[in-house]
């Protein structure tokens, strides 16, 4: 599946596409602005200098007639630009504020200092769960998000799908967003949340719809049981060293401090769009976590070479 790059300037779902011809006429209109502001200051300063008086100052300046109708047209060009985007705000607004009256979807996603926690309920308690840094999403479908904060103020951002959404700490705040065609969609943290602001993204993973609903049962499974003796050691290491924050569903890791690890290796990337997700990467995100990403919750895990390697091989059966 094609990943989209970080991008504004086009839409790939109806709540962007709604105000993206907002955003162009906007764009245009500043460059125009800037275009013309430049222009006059050229033409200002190719001018003939000004003369000084045998008194040695400078003559006053004189009005003449029509002197003030640049200032008035100027005024009435801004005020007809300024009033045609209010009204085209509004009625943007109008189109994307309204929540969908019944959406395919809802997930609760919280962000954490530096990740994000998506939660996908259900009516039944055994087919819900919990995933990290990763959306995934039915093409087409409208998903209601209900967006929370956990420690200090985030923002939800997916350019391409939707607009950017406060995450305030206390405050329980709703958006959605609808892919119209299948692709790995980045989102980012658009709110300045400490030291690792910059590495908070997440993705978006829109599927055709058979897709997600095979990830959805998978993500329902529990981890299965350790087939090697090596296996078996990465799990005793999970259960007595990454239990203290991780939850594992089917062993004894319950906690949730940090993102749940059930099915970490089905995910493109690593602390939160940091790191590809492959062997290497994961090795040296639990050795040198601070290394990684200074100023995370995660500490180093000073394990052996022989633990890492027992770790790795059962984190690996986690898909």
């Amino acid at each position: 599946m094609s990943r989209i790059p970080l991008g504004y300037l086009d839409s790939a779902g109806a709540r962007a596409a709604a105000t993206l011809p907002l955003t162009w006429f906007l764009l245009l209109v500043s460059i125009a602005v800037c275009l013309a502001i430049t222009y006059l200051l050229w033409r200002a300063l190719r001018g003939p200098a000004g003369t000084i008086g045998a008194d040695g100052k400078a003559p006053a300046v004189r009005r003449g007639e029509g002197a003030a109708r640049p200032i008035l047209v100027g005024v009435a060009i801004s005020s007809v630009i300024l009033l045609i985007a209010l009204g085209w705000t509004m009625v943007a607004l109008a189109q994307v504020a309204p929540m969908p009256r019944r959406p395919e979807i809802e997930i609760d996603v919280t962000a954490h200092q530096w990740w994000w926690q998506a939660d996908y309920g259900a009516s039944e308690p055994d087919q819900t769960f919990s995933t990290a840094n990763e959306i995934h999403v039915p093409v087409g479908a409208k998903v209601l998000l209900r967006l929370h904060g956990a420690d200090v103020i985030h923002s939800f951002w997916v350019p391409k799908l939707t607009g950017k959404t406060d995450m305030i700490p206390g405050q329980v705040n709703l958006t959605w967003l609808q892919a119209d065609k299948p692709g790995v969609y980045r989102g980012q943290c658009q709110e300045y949340c400490g030291l690792q602001h910059a590495h908070m993204a997440f993705e978006v993973v829109a599927e055709p719809p058979a897709q997600y609903a095979a990830w959805r049962r998978a993500q329902l499974q529990t981890a299965p049981p350790p087939a090697t003796p090596a296996q078996a050691e990465g799990l005793a290491l999970v259960e007595y060293r990454c239990a203290v924050c991780h939850t594992v569903r089917g062993t004894t890791a319950g906690s949730n401090v940090g993102p749940d690890l059930t099915h970490v290796m089905s995910r493109r990337m690593l602390a939160a769009g940091t790191l590809p997700n492959n062997r290497a990467m994961l090795a040296g995100w639990i050795e040198d976590p601070q290394g990684v990403k200074p100023g995370t919750l995660m500490p180093a895990q000073q394990l052996s070479g022989p633990q890492l390697q027992a770790l790795l091989a059962y984190l690996e059966t986690l898909k």
